[in-house]
């Protein structure tokens, strides 16, 4: 641990909700937390619709991940309410359900093959046939084939979310860098001792959260292997603004188009969020005529009235995906530093999770055994003689 007045204790690479969370939760512990990033929450986080969904983003195979997701849902409430006190102002959580609709009888049969894993898997999805569907939410089309509904699986906002989760850091003094990290600066036992950041400029710590996304391969002084394999994904979603006359909904919907996942999530002012397209494009960003064209059309295939909304905003954004869709978090190899990486489709949904995690990692304390099958070490490209090499701070 640090000595040195206002030197910090953690260096957190990366301000998205996974990198805020952290700093949040160990800055609450009592530590020195100084969190870098150019723009922080303008990246995957900016771009999400907000869903929390540990139900209808169960998938075959994926049962470790599934009681993860489910474990983090439940944590939701309680992190919601002491963001909320910490930060002063409120991130848009609604517990209201979703529901999963089909637009034609194929998607039907589809989501009902899928609701017969999840519930499986204990999970609640009670079926609904297109007149229920259309109960609970008018504004669905008519010709909708009905499917399901879910009551664990809610929604925030995430750009709510965002700006408390920065009030927050600020009122526990995170200090925050508008840089970027370029090295990892390693002392002669090769544990981390600080970082180098484009501006020229160096920042001494002995530990470091890696919640960088995508990208973290690009920080140099990081030996081969030490890291595990993260991959960009690009996704796209639109924000729609409700007009006088437009209806509105009351849950997320969530549907199968001729078999291609699509959702509209509404929100408190009126607007809604569709999305999203999944791309293996790399580190594109651009904004290409035809997914708009598919993400409006397969919307309004479930909600005609989306016709009456304004057409307000276009964003991508770069989910971080590894080989099993699933998160890493633990000490990597290098002495002092710790991974949160990987979330894809569940950053926003895994951060309580992953944040308190973390806040165990750097206190000493062994991973919770919902957290443990997600180290570093069930990649091959991340193995060392000792994986469990951290450096505590408290």
């Amino acid at each position: 641990m640090s000595n040195v007045p206002g030197q910090p204790e953690v260096v957190i690479v990366g301000g998205g909700v996974i990198g805020l969370s952290i700093a949040w939760r160990v800055a609450e512990d009592g530590c020195r937390v100084t969190i870098i990033d150019p723009a922080p929450g303008r990246g995957a986080t900016w771009a999400a619709a907000g869903m929390l969904a540990p139900v209808t983003e169960a998938h075959y195979g994926e049962e470790a991940l599934a009681r993860l997701t489910l474990h983090a849902a439940g944590l939701w409430p309680a992190f919601n309410a002491d963001l909320e006190a910490a930060a002063g102002q409120g991130a848009g959580y609604l517990r209201s359900g979703t529901i999963v609709v089909g637009a034609d009888h194929s998607d039907r049969l589809a989501l009902d093959d899928i609701r017969a894993y999840q519930t499986s898997l204990g999970l609640a999805v009670t079926p609904l046939s297109r007149r229920e569907s259309r109960e609970l939410e008018p504004a669905l089309s008519p010709s909708s084939h009905g499917g399901a509904y879910v009551p664990g699986d809610h929604r925030v906002d995430n750009r709510l979310l965002v700006a408390a989760l920065v009030a927050a850091c600020r009122a526990h003094q995170v200090t925050f860098v508008t840089d970027r990290v370029v090295a990892v600066d390693r002392g002669r036992t090769g544990a981390v001792s600080g970082v180098a950041l484009e501006t020229g400029s160096a920042l001494a710590a002995p530990a470091m959260v890696m919640a960088s996304g995508w990208d973290l391969a690009s920080v140099q002084g990081i030996p081969a292997g030490a890291l595990p394999p993260v991959r960009p994904v690009k996704g796209m979603t639109l924000r729609l603004r409700a007009g006088g006359r437009a209806p509105r909904l009351s849950h997320t919907v969530r549907g199968l188009v001729h078999g291609v996942p699509c959702y509209l999530v509404p929100r408190n002012d009126g607007s809604l969020v569709v999305g999203a397209t999944s791309e293996e494009r790399g580190a594109d960003r651009t904004v290409e005529a035809g997914a708009v064209y598919t993400l409006l059309r397969d919307s309004r295939s479930l909600v005609p009235g989306i016709d009456e909304y304004e057409l307000v905003e276009c964003a991508t954004g770069l989910r971080p995906g590894t080989p099993d869709n699933a998160p890493v978090v633990g000490w990597s190899p290098v002495p002092g530093l710790a991974l949160a990486v990987g979330h894809y489709r569940n950053g926003i949904l895994l951060a309580p999770v992953t944040a308190a995690a973390v806040a165990d990692l750097l206190a000493g304390r062994p991973l919770p055994d919902v957290v443990a099958p997600f180290g570093p070490e069930r990649f091959p490209t991340a193995t060392s003689s000792d994986l469990s090499a951290g450096v505590a701070i408290r």
